[in-house]
C-alpha cells in the first residue's frame, strides 16, 4: 500500500512537539517505552503520539474530576479528533497525530471508539457488565488502540483481525489481573451472567473479589481470553510477521500473566512488589529480544 511511502521527511512535524510527546510517554512509565524507541522514526514517533493519546484520555476517566467535568473533558478531546481530521490540529500530539494519520492511514472511527470506552468508565463505575457491554468495552479500549496500531506496522488490512482478537485477550487478561485492584475503586469489569451462572446474588465488586467463588469466574473470563489468543495467532498467520513484532510481544506477555493465573488455580495473583516488578521488565525486555523486535 503506497500511503506508508508518503511524507518520509521526519523535519515536517516540530521537534518541540515530538519532545512534548515523548515526555508524556516516558513519564507514564511504560515498559514497552524503551521497544518502542528502537523502532523506525516515524514509526516511532506515530506510536508515541497513539500512546500519549490512549494516556491524556485514560487519565481523565480515572482522574478525580466530577463525572461530568469528565464527560465534558473526554468531548472537548472528541473535538480535537473532528479538529485534526479536519486539518486543524490544536496541541502537540494532534499535530503529531495529524502527520501520522496522513502518513499510515490512521482512522477517525478508532480515536473515537477510545474515547467512547473511556466515557463508559467516567459514566460508571462499571460493575458487573453484560457479556454484550463488556465486548464493547474491550474493543473500544484495546481493540481499537490495536487497529490504530496495525496501520503504523504496515499492515494496515490483515492486522485488524489481529487487533480485534488481541485486544480482547489483552483486555480480559488485564481484567482478570486487576480484579481486587479494581474492587478497591469499585469496579467491576467480571461479566454478569458467569458471576450469575456461578451463584452470585451479590455483585458489589468488594463482594465478588472476596468470595470463595471468585477462580470459578476468573477460569470461565480466563477460557474467553484464551480463545482470543488462538484466534489473534491464526490471524496474524496472514500477516508479516515481522511488521507486527510489537503485536507478537504484547501477545506473548499477556500469554504470560494469564499462564500465571492458571497456575495459581485462578485465584487472583498477589499485588506485585518492587522486585517483582523488576523482573516482569526483564522478562518483557527479554520476549523483545527473543521476537526480534530490535
Amino acid at each position: 500500500m503506497g500511503y506508508a511511502q508518503a511524507r518520509i521527511d521526519p523535519i515536517a512535524i516540530a521537534p518541540a512537539d515530538i519532545g512534548e510527546v515523548r515526555a508524556i510517554v516516558q513519564a507514564a512509565g511504560s515498559s514497552f517505552y524503551w521497544a518502542m524507541r528502537f523502532m523506525p522514526q516515524r514509526k516511532r514517533e506515530a506510536l508515541f503520539a497513539i500512546y500519549a493519546f490512549c494516556r491524556e484520555v485514560d487519565d481523565i476517566a480515572d482522574g478525580d474530576l466530577s463525572r461530568e467535568e469528565k464527560i465534558a473533558a473526554l468531548d472537548h478531546w472528541r473535538q480535537k479528533v473532528d479538529g485534526m481530521f479536519a486539518g486543524r490540529p490544536s496541541d502537540a500530539i494532534t499535530r503529531v497525530l495529524t502527520d501520522a494519520t496522513q502518513t499510515f492511514g490512521l482512522r477517525r472511527t478508532d480515536f473515537i471508539a477510545v474515547i467512547q470506552g473511556m466515557e463508559m468508565d467516567a459514566r460508571g463505575p462499571v460493575v458487573a457488565p453484560s457479556l454484550e457491554e463488556l465486548d464493547l468495552y474491550c474493543d473500544c479500549v484495546a481493540a481499537a488502540v490495536g487497529r490504530l496500531c496495525v496501520h503504523v506496522f504496515g499492515e494496515a488490512e490483515a492486522g485488524q483481525k489481529v487487533a480485534d482478537h488481541l485486544g480482547r485477550a489483552l483486555q480480559l487478561t488485564n481484567i482478570l489481573r486487576d480484579v481486587e485492584e479494581d474492587a478497591g475503586i469499585g469496579r467491576l469489569y467480571l461479566p454478569r451472567e458467569i458471576l450469575t451462572r456461578e451463584g452470585f446474588s451479590d455483585l458489589s465488586p468488594s463482594a465478588v473479589a472476596h468470595d470463595a467463588r471468585l477462580p470459578n469466574v476468573i477460569a470461565a473470563v480466563g477460557a474467553m481470553a484464551e480463545r482470543a489468543f488462538t484466534d489473534a495467532g491464526l490471524a496474524l498467520t496472514s500477516c508479516d510477521r515481522a511488521k507486527m513484532r510489537p503485536a507478537v510481544v504484547m501477545m506473548m506477555v499477556y500469554r504470560r500473566h494469564l499462564d500465571r493465573l492458571r497456575a495459581n488455580k485462578w485465584h487472583p495473583l498477589p499485588p506485585r512488589t518492587g522486585l517483582a516488578r523488576a523482573r516482569a521488565k526483564i522478562e518483557k525486555l527479554w520476549i523483545a529480544l527473543h521476537y526480534g523486535l530490535f
